[in-house]
């Protein structure tokens, strides 16, 4: 089979290897699809590097069709679709002992150091088997609908650490696929007002479509005033930091109201630092939080709300690349001219 294989910093060769088989606790996967990440972008331009196993296959957002059941598993099926927690954690660690299985300090990761989706066929290890981050998803689901269950996976741990409340007046900064469904999860769980930043049009346009009551460009429209203006004077309740520019960590301190939650959910540059004015921290009162990954009740969750209609992430699928063209839908994904890109085996690509 043909497999998206990380040969070193910023290398990324398509090349031939093994198609896997299923051994004991185990089963293989005819990849439905494998969306593509941010992070993905940052390995292929060398940016990343730590914990990703040379020789790896990468991709992380997977979906696909059991082609093979292993001796010994139970309650899959040749045919069934499933989506892939790409996170496995150790559940020995303090962090995993203490409900944080998402910050696991032993924990493998699909794409890192468990080959990843961006192949014809995936091999879910007895590991993961074991540990329940393996989802078999109702037939009537896409595969890019299952694969995006891992993004929102992320965004519904993100939530829970700024804690938005029904009424909230929310600030989305940024419109990505992130954002977007930041700005989602924020409607169905009650905010009132949520405002999304971002100088692309088209992506504000459907930020408003998904839920967003506001959509400003910051190039365009002040948006201290902007939030302000909205809320008495007050600030924000609410602010969500989905670019990776540490610069807009300050700023969320000007559009903050006094006691607000902040969240940094965006990955950012490694050695990059950001300059705060500290009283405004002191004073405000503030709540600053982070979001690394996901646990497999963040993923249950996600299916569920993608398979009840709550979460539209169809509407961010835009772009599908073949496989043989892993390395154009990476880069095109990272251009921003689409939102979210799938990348298929050829044999299930659709000009």
């Amino acid at each position: 089979m043909r497999a998206a294989v990380f040969a070193g910093p910023g290398e990324l060769v398509l090349e031939e290897v093994p198609t896997p088989s299923a051994g004991p606790g185990e089963i293989v996967l005819r990849v439905g699809a494998n969306t593509v990440c941010g992070t993905d972008g940052r390995i292929l331009r060398g940016e990343k590097t730590a914990g990703i196993d040379k020789g790896v296959v990468l991709g992380h957002e997977i979906a696909g069709y059991v082609t093979e059941v292993g001796e010994g598993v139970d309650g899959f099926a040749e045919g069934d679709l499933v989506g892939v927690l790409p996170t496995v954690p150790c559940l020995k660690c303090y962090y995993c002992r203490h409900g944080q299985e998402h910050l696991c300090i032993d924990s493998d990761i699909f794409g890192y150091s468990f080959d990843g989706g961006l192949a014809d066929y995936i091999k879910i290890p007895r590991a993961a088997m074991e540990r329940g981050g393996v989802y078999k998803v109702e037939a009537d689901l896409e595969p890019v609908e299952v694969a995006l269950a891992e993004p929102l996976g992320c965004v519904i741990n993100g939530a829970s650490n700024y804690r938005p409340g029904l009424g909230d007046t929310v600030v989305i900064m940024g419109a990505g696929p992130i954002g977007l469904l930041h700005t989602q999860l924020n409607k169905h769980l009650g905010a009132s007002r949520i405002i999304v930043s971002d100088p692309n049009q088209k992506r504000c346009e459907l930020a408003l479509e998904l839920g967003a009551t506001h959509a400003v460009n910051p190039l365009e429209v002040d948006l201290r005033d902007f939030v302000m203006g909205l809320t008495e004077g007050r600030g924000a309740d609410v602010i969500v930091i989905c670019i990776g520019r540490p610069e807009l960590l300050q700023d969320t301190f000007k559009i903050a109201r006094k006691g607000a939650h902040i969240n940094a959910f965006a990955g950012f540059q490694k050695g990059v630092l950001a300059q705060v004015d500290p009283n405004l921290l002191h004073y405000g009162e503030f709540t600053v939080t982070g979001a690394s990954n996901a646990g497999r009740s963040h993923h249950a969750m996600a299916l569920k709300l993608i398979s009840e209609g709550a979460i539209n992430v169809k509407k961010l699928h835009t772009h599908t690349f073949p496989l043989s063209k892993v390395r154009d839908g990476i880069e095109f994904a990272c251009s921003g001219e689409g939102v979210k890109v799938a990348i298929v085996p050829d044999s299930e690509y659709k000009d």
